[in-house]
């Protein structure tokens, strides 16, 4: 069978064309998600600032327990987005292990030096240089609170050898330095520059009294480093910290590499996810409409005595080969389109520099394999019908094909049906994650009962748009209904492909703009003052006491950007939030606040939005147990509800809840609020003076920039999302193409029979007209009830944001590629002499 299946796909090349293409496609989508996930599961950073420690104890993420089911608590792990911090203490119990020589604790400053302001830059104290192979070139270590030691990137540029003088700012306060020392960092692969204080001077200006960013062990010649490293470990989990050892050293050394290694896995996973369903869908529906379309040869075999088991057998072997080439291009495709991705996303700062596409094998090994058994299952499936025939029915079989299904194909679709329409209810009493999880399900549902129902719904379709057809394009247009109620079975493959092309776009891409767009217009309509002063070193908390001493000032609020961990009903959710001074917040800011006040904000009190607040079962008067960015638990009393979550976050905290539990400790901005013609622009711009990197701006850029940040993030989203949604539409167009191409004896039949070429024109035009207006009709409808549901659930929105022109180019371009990729086949067929066609094999 397996020489049969090669001699098969030799002399059928075209016939098999159009399943090829579907599998290599498949395969090139599926192996960028997959990879996507390899390189960020291979992922470690660069351990080379902690080189010379055996492990290093820090605290990078936070698992937190989630409910029990059948005995066993669930645990979600999440990544800490403030960084946690390690007590002091614990450096003294790890020096105390035998075996140890030294515990270095390391701190982590933000720092810019007015030498390179455009090197990112962090500050240690000097004791850490210890932890890395790193030596002095010039000069020595600094020894007096003003004194620094830089590395060889940043006295490059302005050629700070020691002796010189340089400004470094950190905290908000710019400080003068002598440099004391020039340092080798060894070939460090980082993108950051190292800056090195004296240990008190580095305590000093730390945010995190009394504790370490990470502590680094060093241990002596002669220890037992299994010994070791097994009370390290102990050591650390009593501190609710992580010991990291070997590669993991970089994970420690480089908190970005913890955060482009949990975007690589969760954004490769979940698209993967949508990316196999869809695949699945489109890989089924073509091989199965291959197969089908040769059920003439395939009744032939049999009738010459071919057993079941024998043509089975030899259609599983040609997609097994197909799916095999199809491997050979698309995993080479897919390693191309990986590389492009990853340097797109590190463009436009979701992974960093030293990000790199790595792996492959294992992503290649079972991205084949899925789609392989995907075809395969197709395939089989599809045969089924054909080879258990007797050979005597066997081509009176393969001329009239049954025009529906069976009974338990109509019981399963309506089963998708009512599955979906309840996936409605989950997806209106959840938000978050838990909606859109939902939202996808019900969509995916809904596809998939139009796909089993798709013979009913071709039939009644047929009968309904019939007089249409007859009315507009006369003679042809009877045919095309006659054609479209005998082929309602045949057609299932086409109607499926069209509907997930419209619904798939029609809801993810538009969620994604009604997301982006509820956040620009809560921040827009949410802040009332006219000025904000920013600075992109940080602003003290002084900084808004300063501004409402200027004359005309009524009010200014400090607001400082952060995210925490809250409870979820399924698992935590990592969710944006801000620390503010509540004074004269009410004239800043309006967030909408539906119940209590912002003014009630103190230390040990919390705002919510509505949503986070349903789905985390708060109240008004509530304890709120949640988590600050750093880790640390806090239980707040909830003060006051608000509605404008999307466009300043889901938690609001008093400024002081978040001091010491920030990177930098300081304000993002202080919002201004002045007198009605009031000039106080020139006594707000002498502020500004009075901080490093310091401006005033009108609250109007920062609603520009706040809608180029939300573009730039939603980025991602969209554009893999329109991958998935081009592979439907060519998937669609290439459905039509094989349909209208299996139609040549047909065509040339009625030809033979006295219909012109007009005629048969018109009539594929009406066909096309019927079945892609049922299709466009249903994907919209599922796409409307899907958007229309899950908005309101994520945003509140009653009615979703749904611009004109993105609804004419989905269904626009999608009609008008269906109707290309069938009138370009058809017009080839009508070319071709009737006597000439009717000879054509299928």
């Amino acid at each position: 069978m397996l020489r049969l299946a090669a001699q098969t796909l030799r002399h059928r090349t075209g016939g098999f064309l159009a399943t090829f293409a579907a599998l290599a496609a498949g395969v090139a989508v599926l192996m960028t998600c997959a990879l996507l996930v390899e390189s960020g599961w291979r992922h470690q950073g660069d351990p080379h600032r902690y080189g010379e420690a055996v492990a290093v104890v820090a605290d990078r993420d936070l698992t937190v327990d989630g409910p029990t089911v059948l005995g066993e608590t669930e645990r979600t792990t999440v990544l800490l987005p403030e960084r946690g911090g390690v007590p002091e203490k614990v450096a003294g119990d790890l020096a105390d292990v035998p075996g140890v020589d030294r515990a270095v604790g390391e701190r982590r400053l933000v720092v810019t030096t007015t030498a390179a302001p455009e090197l990112p830059t962090t500050g240690h104290g000097w004791s850490s240089t210890a932890l890395a192979p790193y030596r002095l070139v010039s000069g020595r270590q600094p020894r007096t609170d003003r004194e620094i030691a830089v590395d060889a990137r940043l006295a490059g540029p302005e050629a700070l050898g020691p002796g010189a003088t340089t400004q470094v700012v950190t905290g908000g306060v710019s400080r003068t330095y002598e440099v004391s020392g020039v340092v080798d960092t060894g070939g460090a692969a980082s993108g950051r520059a190292a800056l090195f204080f004296t240990d008190a001077q580095a305590a000093a200006l730390d945010p995190h009294p009394g504790r370490y960013d990470a502590v680094g062990v060093l241990t002596a010649p002669d220890a037992d480093r299994d010994t070791v490293l097994a009370e390290v470990r102990r050591i650390a989990d009593a501190a609710g910290a992580t010991a990291y050892t070997g590669d993991d050293r970089g994970l420690a050394a480089e908190p970005e590499s913890a955060a482009a290694r949990s975007l690589a896995l969760g954004a490769g996973a979940a698209f993967a996810g949508y990316a196999a369903a869809i695949v699945g869908f489109v890989v089924a529906g073509t091989v199965g409409l291959s197969v089908r379309h040769r059920r003439r040869d395939l009744a032939l075999l049999r009738a010459v005595a071919a057993t079941p088991g024998q043509v089975r057998s030899m259609l599983l072997a040609e997609v097994g080969l197909l799916a095999l080439v199809a491997g050979a291009v698309g995993v080479p495709a897919g390693l191309l389109a990986t590389r492009q991705v990853r340097d797109a996303l590190v463009a436009r700062g979701f992974l960093p520099d030293a990000f790199t596409v790595q792996g492959g094998a294992l992503s290649a090994a079972a991205v084949v394999v899925i789609v392989a058994a995907v075809a395969l299952l197709s395939a089989w499936i599809a045969a089924l019908r054909v080879t258990r025939i007797r050979p005597t029915e066997a081509l009176g079989e393969a001329a009239v094909e049954p025009a529906t299904g069976g009974r338990v194909r109509l019981v399963c679709g309506l089963a998708c049906v009512a599955g979906a329409l309840s996936l409605t209810g989950l997806t209106g009493a959840t938000d978050g994650q838990t909606a859109l999880g939902a939202a996808m399900g019900m969509l995916y549902l809904f596809v998939l009962g139009v796909a089993l129902l798709a013979p009913w719904i071709n039939q009644a379709a047929a009968r309904l748009i019939g007089p249409v057809l007859r009315t507009v394009w006369g003679d042809s247009g009877y045919l095309a209904a006659a054609n479209l109620r005998a082929n309602a079975r045949g057609t299932v493959a086409v109607l499926t492909a069209l509907v997930l092309s419209v619904g798939l776009g029609g809801t993810v891409w538009f969620l994604q703009d009604n997301l982006e767009r509820q956040t620009v217009v809560q921040g827009r309509e949410g802040v009332l003052a006219q000025y904000a002063l920013t600075s992109a070193a940080g602003l003290p908390a002084s900084a808004a006491a300063e501004a409402r001493r200027v004359p005309g000032v009524v009010a200014a609020t400090g607001v400082r950007r952060t995210s925490v961990v809250v409870p979820d009903r399924l698992e935590p959710q990592t969710v944006p939030a801000q620390g503010i001074d509540p004074l004269g917040v009410d004239r800043t800011l309006d967030l909408k606040v539906r119940s209590g006040s912002l003014g009630a904000l103190r230390e040990g009190t919390v705002a919510v939005s509505t949503a986070r607040a349903g789905a985390a079962g708060w109240r008004l008067g509530d304890k709120a147990r949640l988590w600050l960015g750093d880790g640390t638990p806090v239980t707040l009393r909830v003060v006051a509800l608000y509605e404008r979550g999307w466009g300043f976050g889901d938690v609001t905290l008093h400024r002081s809840t978040l001091d010491g539990h920030t990177v930098t400790g300081l304000d993002d901005r202080v919002l201004i609020r002045t007198a009605p013609d009031f000039g106080a622009e020139d006594a707000l711009a002498e502020v500004a003076r009075r901080h490093p990197g310091g401006q005033v701006t009108d609250t109007a850029r920062l609603t520009g920039e706040l809608a180029e940040d939300v573009a730039v993030s939603g980025w991602l989203n969209k554009m893999l999302v329109a991958v998935l949604v081009g592979y439907a539409v060519l998937a669609a167009a290439n459905t039509l193409a094989m349909a209208a191409l299996a139609r040549t004896r047909e065509l040339s039949l009625l030809r033979l029979v006295g219909v012109t070429r007009g005629q048969v024109r018109r009539m594929v035009h009406a066909e096309q007209a019927g079945l892609l207006g049922v299709s466009l009709l249903i994907g919209a409808a599922i796409a409307a009830v899907t958007l229309t549901t899950i908005v309101r659930a994520v945003t509140g929105a009653p009615v979703p944001h749904v611009p004109g022109a993105g609804w004419a180019v989905l269904l626009g371009g999608t009609a008008a590629l269906a109707l290309l990729a069938t009138m370009v086949p058809v017009s080839h067929i009508l070319r071709t002499a009737p006597v000439e066609g009717m000879g054509v094999r299928e």
